[in-house]
């Protein structure tokens, strides 16, 4: 075994992770590869080609990468841990009014799992995945960072690896830039990679339409929710919707209702199959609750609270937020300024500086 150690890296054939491998490989860990098989899309009832990370292609680019440089590399069938944990939270979240966050949920509970469970039985001390973030040790916990490169920075999708699972990984990607990336695969000829498209889909809903995807995953969700009410929030009707998990937090576009002034969904119903519509100031909100915690800089926060940068959503740059733990598994969050479109559903990460201090789900959004 090499003197740094054995590494299971996650490869879904992509440059990203490729990459990660190279590295690793060229800094003399010994590599072994991986390739989760997650979904079938002939199964999701959709018309797109298949592409992304469940592939045969994709498969097969990552094979390649594997026996060009001489390492084992081995594919994982993980469809039913997936399919049941993130497929069936999927849906269930929609259908309780909620908006999913299904990628944060698999990077977390199922593919950090699944590896560590194969790298054990692979001899393998550590894994590795193509993720834009870092990770370092401090005051005996490990904390995940942001990756240089802050436009692709992946920390926000990390906040629920645990602190042991945190303490076998690997993230060789955290200190470069994606402009840096590809060029490095540019000069070692993986120009394959260079030019692959990158999805950023839902993989399991390829076409993009997660509407068309629950009609089809829960027998007889059109005839149960269809006709339900448009309201406003002053309670009066004003028209007819299509089912209240067709809609999200913040939408406008698609509501297939003239109101001769622009309105957002701000709150969704369910027991009432009512969609609750409302101008902009509606959609603000200064305050949240957030459960099922997973904190990675503290243990727990300082009993005073502590003021962060907090994120509500991937691509979000983040605002000015107190938060404070009121029970063992929940924060609530006050912004300086009020936030448009909080989502039940969504993940909430909390920054302090560079570093995660942790995240949760959004429960519910209010004023104060």
């Amino acid at each position: 075994m090499s003197k740094k150690g054995r590494v299971l890296v996650a490869m879904s054939g992509g440059i990203d992770s490729s990459l990660a491998a190279v590295l690793l490989h060229e800094q003399g860990y010994e590599v072994i590869g991986m390739t989760m098989k997650t979904w079938d899309y002939a199964s999701s009832g959709g018309t797109k080609k298949e592409t992304g990370c469940c592939s045969l292609d994709s498969i097969n680019d990552a094979r390649a990468i594997a026996v060009d440089l001489g390492f084992p590399h081995y594919i994982l069938d993980i469809r039913s841990e997936f399919g049941d944990y993130v497929i069936d939270h999927f849906t269930g979240e929609y259908l309780e009014g909620r908006t999913p966050n299904p990628c944060v949920l698999c990077n977390t509970h199922i593919k950090w799992d699944a590896l560590l469970r194969r790298a054990d039985n692979l001899d393998c001390e550590f894994i590795a995945t193509g993720h834009y973030a870092k990770i370092r040790e401090e005051n005996g916990r490990y904390v995940i960072s942001k990756g240089v490169d802050l436009t692709k920075d992946q920390s926000y999708v990390l906040w629920g690896v645990s602190q042991e699972s945190l303490s076998r990984t690997i993230l060789p990607l955290g200190g470069y830039t994606k402009e840096e990336i590809r060029n490095m695969a540019k000069q070692k000829g993986f120009y394959d990679l260079v030019n692959k498209s990158e999805s950023y889909e839902i993989c399991f809903v390829p076409d993009n339409d997660y509407r068309g995807f629950l009609k089809r995953r829960v027998e007889g969700l059109e005839e149960r929710v269809n006709g339900g009410n448009f309201v406003l929030e002053t309670g009066e009707i004003v028209g007819k919707h299509e089912g209240y998990p067709f809609y999200t937090i913040g939408q406008r576009k698609g509501l297939k209702i003239a109101m001769g002034y622009p309105v957002f969904v701000t709150e969704i119903r369910k027991e009432t199959n009512e969609v609750v519509l409302g101008t902009e100031e509606y959609l603000m909100k200064n305050a949240m609750t957030v459960g099922k915690l997973n904190l990675q800089k503290y243990a727990t926060l300082p009993e005073g609270g502590l003021q962060t940068v907090t994120k509500i959503r991937y691509k979000d740059k983040g605002q000015s937020a107190f938060i404070k733990q009121i029970e063992a598994d929940k924060i609530e969050a006050h912004f300086d300024e009020s936030v448009a479109a909080i989502a039940p559903g969504q993940a909430a990460v909390f920054y302090e500086g560079d570093d995660v201090i942790g995240g949760g789900w959004i429960l519910k959004n209010f004023r104060v």
